[in-house]
């Protein structure tokens, strides 16, 4: 090759490496919490995970998983023919590129919500995503990942969850409550681990301290139990 050609090909910019992330799964179901709970639902479970909360359900998702462009999985939500699309982990946001399939499928037109630890910057997220965004309590193990900065983030349509598993659980989760103004900024929903706090149990104490909390069982657990893919 002449030094003239030689020039030519390094000139050439190089084919664009296609956008990437790793996916445990991508599958179609109903939605089973929030404010889109019994909505199908193409749920987008990535890769990876910071946290280890004692009584978390997808440990299967901290690992492993394989490769898809960007593009790609956008093709395969089109397919189930879904208006909601739930983004959720492990931690997505562990992916840096999780904000680029965010914005895409936002500009698809997707009603789509994330769901995240708050153990990670949210300030970047797409505005037209609803963040459905955790406070870890202390029965979790990991209430000292919590990065309060995020509450600023939230928008109105956003929502808080807090998974409680115990009665101190609770009267942390009713501190914080008051503390940040949490019902103020957005919902609030509190949730009982499944076998640590009776249903019935939680219900009563919101109940009786007149919380300004939305209550919510996990339908989807109710359905098909902790089957991966449901």
């Amino acid at each position: 090759m002449s030094a003239e050609n030689a020039r030519v090909v390094s000139a050439t910019p190089a084919s664009p490496v296609a956008e990437r992330l790793r996916i445990t799964e991508i599958f179609h179901s109903i939605q089973g919490e929030a404010d889109a709970i019994g909505w199908r639902t193409v749920f987008v479970r990535l890769t990876g995970c910071p946290l280890r909360c004692v009584w978390c359900d997808t440990e299967y998702s901290f690992y492993g998983g394989d490769w898809h462009a960007i593009d790609d999985i956008l093709a395969e939500v089109a397919r189930h023919g879904v208006r909601h699309v739930c983004v959720t982990g492990g931690e997505p946001l562990s992916q840096k590129r999780c904000l680029i399939l965010l914005k895409k499928l936002c500009d698809a037109g997707y009603d789509v919500s994330l769901e995240t630890s708050g153990a990670i910057d949210v300030a970047p997220v797409d505005p037209r995503v609803r963040k459905v965004m955790d406070l870890k309590a202390p029965d979790s193990g990991e209430s000292g990942r919590n990065l309060w900065s995020n509450l600023d983030h939230l928008l109105p349509h956003d929502q808080i969850k807090i998974v409680i598993a115990s009665r101190a659980d609770y009267e942390w989760s009713r501190a914080m409550l008051e503390e940040h103004a949490l019902a103020q900024r957005c919902m609030v929903l509190f949730s009982p681990v499944h076998g640590s706090v009776q249903p019935r149990d939680l219900a009563e104490w919101i109940i009786e301290d007149k919380l300004p909390v939305r209550f919510q069982l996990q339908l989807h657990k109710l359905l098909w139990d902790d089957a991966a893919g449901k």
